[in-house]
This record gives C-alpha cells, structure tokens and sequence, in this order.
C-alpha cells in the first residue's frame, strides 16, 4: 500500500514553500510519500532540485518489505542553495554522485570515492526519491550543457559500474566480451562496450529484456537456462572462450558461466552483487587457467569526463535505454513494473504530477 501525507502546493523556484515530498519504505510491498521542511544547506552541503531520480536497486527493499526512510542514491538536477561552497554556483546542472563519501581519505582522494569507509549524514536528507537532495559541493558534478538531464542521470548506475568495470578490464574493440545479466546495469554495459567497440555476447532469460539487448546492439543474446550454453559461447569464439567477462547478474550460476566460459589468461570482473557463495576452484579456475578476477563497484572520479563521452555520443541508445517515467506519487507502481522485468531504466520525476 502506498499512503500520502499533508498536501503540498506547487511550486517551482527554492525558498518559496515549506516542504518536500520523499519516499519511505515502510514495509512488504509498502511505501508511502512523506513530507520533510526544505533542507538547509551548512558548510560544504549544497541543495539539489531533483529533476530525475533512476530507479535502482531500491525495489528489491521494497519488495522484501526492508523498512527505509530516507530512500535512493541516484539523482540528477539543479544547485537552488549552498552553504559555504566555492566550487558551485545556483542553477549549476549536476549529477549527484553516489553515497556520502567524506572527501579527505586516500581512496576519496584517489577518486575511488566509492570505497570510503567513512560516511556522512545530514538528518535523513540524503536520499534521492525527493524533491531536494542534499550533497557535499564536491560530489555534484557538473553536467555538460548539451547533455540532458535524463541521459547525464545514468552517469551513476545506468552506466557507472559497467563502465567502471569495462575500464578495469581494458576493453577495446578487439575483445570479445559475455555480460551476464540484462537489468538495467547489464544493459548499460552493452551499451558501453559497443561504444568500445567489443563484440558482445549478452545472457539473459527473460524476454523482453533480451530484445532490448538486442537493440541497444549486443552481437549475440543467448538464454543462461540452454543446457548447451556454454557450447554456443564456444562456437562463437572459434573454440576459444570470451576475452574478457563482465557479471551484472549477481547470480552464481553466472559467476561459475564467466569463469568457464572466458579462455585462458583472460579476465571476468564482477559488479552484479549476491548474498550466495560463488563456486569458485582456485586451482583450476585461476591458477590453470591464468585468469584475473575481480570485484568492481563503479568508475574512478577521474574517469567522468570520458564517461560523460559516452553519454553524448549514445545518446539514441540512452534513449531507448529509459523505457518509463514516472512522477515520484507513483513509485509504488515503478517498483512493481520493475519487478516484473518488463522494463529498461527507470525514472521518477519528483516535480510532474
């Protein structure tokens, strides 16, 4: 069930009403659309006007009833206000980088960010399902003006953990490369390895998502329950294997398929995440074989400009890519869209009625 409460006017500039709409889990199958006082920014904080929110993970929360009240880590929109920030300017167009990473330690200043083990907060306003979003200054940045919003927005998840991994495993166009997995983060990876332009080979079940694999211009979608599969990957590679593999899915029958199906002396990175055991023989696996595994998460900060590369150059896919938008009111009825599979990347628009 999904549940509002108190009632907002509209409004379309910063300072010029009282509170903001967000989004809670609240249990199984259950949300509701709060409100909160419009944020403050204080010290290196600024305040983001939300114009895109993709929808991620959030919905596996939601479906399993994990109970969130401040909700989502991906936005795209417009600086309103700051606090003593120097690096941002009001209406600067910005993508608000994932978590809340402190700014200070070797991995943030590294530009492995990502990695910090050091958190901030600000009193439940870090979630991206709302009209407002606060940031530190140096996690905003700043879109290119021929970039809209809605393409700069997949510069997080959309396109970020696949590049990022694509970018640990050098990828270039004489690769031959298996992604497993075609959610939103798989297909983002063939977008991004067709840019390079890698032969793809892509792995998924489910229907729909394997057309859109097709059209985002994977070379090759092969369904992972074939008892043979492993067989068509061979014959595609002239006996050989794939170069390099990318896991997208999470799952470990797709983690055990990457490492068999990649040839010796290639490498398989993994950014689908799981909560089971992965099947892994260090002898025959690694050793045997020469392969290199590893874990990937997202890009290096250093890497955004040439992201933001691809993000101008695909823009046709991009489109294809975002298959349904939804005003933030109708979250509940994202979540359940996405549960079913039949969908691309999703957006929430906290403004649209």
């Amino acid at each position: 069930m999904i549940r509002f409460t108190h009632s907002l006017l509209p409004s379309s500039s910063w300072g010029t009403k009282k509170l903001m709409k967000t989004v809670s889990i609240t249990g199984e199958r259950s949300c509701e659309i709060n409100t909160l006082p419009d944020p403050t920014p204080v010290d290196d904080w600024a305040v983001i006007q939300v114009q895109t929110t993709p929808i991620c993970t959030e919905y596996k929360m939601y479906q399993n009833g994990y109970c969130l009240a401040s909700v989502g880590h991906e936005a795209a929109g417009e600086i309103v206000a700051t606090g003593r920030s120097g690096r941002l300017r009001i209406g600067d167009r910005v993508l608000a980088l994932p978590l809340m990473a402190c700014g200070t330690c070797e991995y943030c200043m590294d530009g492995d960010y990502i990695y910090c083990q050091v958190r901030r907060d600000h009193d439940g306003y870090t979630g991206t399902y709302a009209q407002y979003h606060l940031k530190p200054d140096w996690m905003c940045y700043r879109i290119p003006e021929d970039i809209p919003l809605d393409h700069g927005a997949l510069g997080v998840c959309g396109l970020g953990p696949s590049f990022g991994g694509l970018q640990r495993l050098n990828v270039t166009a004489f690769d031959t490369l298996l992604i497993t997995g075609m959610g939103p983060v798989g297909l983002g990876g063939v977008i991004n390895a067709k840019h390079r332009g890698a032969c793809v080979i892509a792995v998924e079940s489910h229907p729909y998502r394997q057309r859109l694999a097709q059209t985002l211009g994977a070379d090759h979608v092969l369904d992972p329950t074939a008892d043979d599969i492993l067989e068509e990957i061979q014959d595609l590679t002239q006996g050989q294997g794939v170069s390099k593999a990318l896991d997208c899915s999470g799952n470990p029958r797709a983690h055990r398929l990457c490492i068999d199906a990649t040839r010796r002396l290639g490498q398989v990175a993994f950014v689908g995440e799981c909560s089971e055991d992965t099947v892994l023989r260090i002898s025959p696996d690694m050793i045997r074989k020469g392969l290199t595994l590893m874990g990937s998460w997202n890009y290096n900060l250093g890497d955004i400009g040439l992201l933001m590369q691809v993000i101008r150059a695909e823009s046709a896919k991009l489109s294809a890519f975002i298959t349904h938008r939804f005003p933030l009111d109708r979250v509940q009825d994202a979540w359940e869209l996405q549960m079913t599979g039949n969908c691309g990347k999703i957006l929430l628009k906290p403004w649209e009625e």
